[in-house]
């Protein structure tokens, strides 16, 4: 069974943050090389066994002259672990069927579900090509593809930006389209839909699609001789399949709070309680202001960034990251990292449905959607070889902090965990040269 996809783009993500995004990492070895390249592998790894990843990635970079350049990007990850289901915890084990629908698993008593059966091996390549159009203007066209077992992803990016003011000012728009394709292990549940026994699959169908379309406009501009500010807008439309098709909610009582019990069919093996299938809004849009400043104390380099993000559901979140780059002993550096995240929850977020009322258009369990809080710590060091090549490692610890809204906790709930702490470390190392 795969891993949330949402999980997956985040950890692809920060393995192509080594393969030198916002950075000139491949470029590194010498701005004379037709030919750069770098290497990376990430570890991602949760506490209490849960989400487990392991990528490599691979980017070059062919520098044709005159500002012509071909960029080729690939990533292969795996993950394991145990993912949370989206069911609350109870005093005594609880027994679900698995997303495949053909087995079933357990869950201690006072345990929140985590379903540990998904795994997932992800192969990603993305490419660029990179020209002038006329004077002061430059054209990019980009492509996107990769393939998981129940996910395939396609992809496709214009952009185009204009330079002014003795090139101090800098005009960037942007374009990209996406087609996702999902087909999870057993079949798209129907939204809502009750968990059934183990080899009945009438509450699922097929695979099921989403379309993504997202606009960038960028302003870069130059401040001083040692400062850079770069304030973005982007502008993202999904619709189509936007369900996780992992996650669950448990049915409770109004008064205990408790999972309503059930019995399995006789001669079957089933879940334990009622569990329905998350459902969210077939349509997101989202938005948001990113702006980043860097600053040189001499040879130090100091970057500070902010991002503010709302979408249609509900979610605004914040983000604010600071590093610090410290030249060290003339071919060696050190870069210390902080990064703060805060979010608002969905509005269709719950942590469960009680019985007596009629069920939502919308609801989802999933910790993702809730409100929560994240902090980063991380440090870099890097050296460069008397050739120009580069090698350079980091780690970061990773800390979230969500809670469950008073207002939906009933019953015996208050005695019980229901949004457990997060922790995670990453591990990064990346070589970069050039031919």
């Amino acid at each position: 069974m795969a891993a949330d996809n949402s999980l997956n783009a985040s950890l692809a993500a920060a393995t192509c943050a080594l393969l030198g995004a916002g950075s000139a990492a491949p470029a590194t070895a010498s701005e004379t090389d037709e030919w750069s390249f770098e290497s990376a592998l990430l570890y991602y790894g949760e506490s209490d066994n849960r989400v487990q990843d392991m990528s490599a990635a691979f980017a070059a970079k062919r520098d044709f002259g005159d500002e012509r350049s071909l960029s080729l990007n690939l990533t292969a990850d795996t993950l394991s672990g145990a993912s949370a289901s989206g069911a609350i915890a109870l005093d005594v084990p609880q027994t679900f069927t698995s997303p495949s629908g053909r087995a079933v698993y357990t869950t201690p008593a006072g345990k929140v579900p985590l379903d540990d059966t998904f795994h997932d091996a992800r192969f990603a390549l993305t490419g660029s090509w990179t020209q002038p159009l006329a004077q002061l203007y430059t054209f990019t066209a980009g492509f996107g593809v990769s393939s998981e077992y129940d996910y395939k992803h396609l992809g496709a990016n214009l952009g185009v930006t204009r330079d002014f003011n003795k090139r101090n000012t800098t005009l960037s728009g942007g374009v990209a389209y996406s087609r996702d394709n999902s087909n999870p292990v057993g079949g798209a549940p129907i939204p809502l839909a009750q968990m059934l026994d183990a080899g009945d699959s009438s509450n699922k169908l097929g695979s099921d699609s989403k379309d993504v379309v997202d606009l960038l406009l960028g302003v870069t501009q130059v401040l001083g001789r040692n400062t850079l500010l770069r304030v973005n807008y982007s502008y993202s439309d999904s619709s189509g399949y936007l369900n996780d098709p992992y996650k669950i909610l448990s049915v409770v009582d109004p008064v205990t709070g408790d999972t309503i019990a059930r019995v399995p069919t006789v001669g079957l093996e089933g879940p334990t309680g009622i569990y329905r299938y998350e459902s969210r809004p077939d349509k997101r849009v989202k938005q948001s202001v990113y702006a980043e400043l860097k600053h040189a104390f001499g040879q130090p380099v100091l970057s500070a960034a902010y991002r503010f993000m709302t979408d249609d559901w509900g979610i605004d979140s914040n983000t604010l990251e600071v590093k610090l780059r410290w030249p060290w002993g003339g071919s060696n550096f050190v870069e210390p990292q902080l990064r703060y995240y805060t979010q608002s929850a969905a509005d269709f977020y719950r942590s469960s449905l009680v019985s007596d009322q009629a069920l939502p258009a919308y609801a989802s369990a999933d910790f993702r959607l809730g409100q929560f809080n994240a902090t980063t710590i991380g440090l870099k060091f890097g050296h460069r070889n008397a050739d120009g090549n580069e090698w350079s490692t980091r780690l970061e610890l990773y800390q979230q902090s969500g809670t469950v809204p008073r207002d939906q906790i009933i019953g015996n709930q208050a005695g019980r965990e229901q949004y457990p702490d997060l922790s995670a470390i990453i591990a990064q190392f990346s070589y970069s040269f050039g031919l």
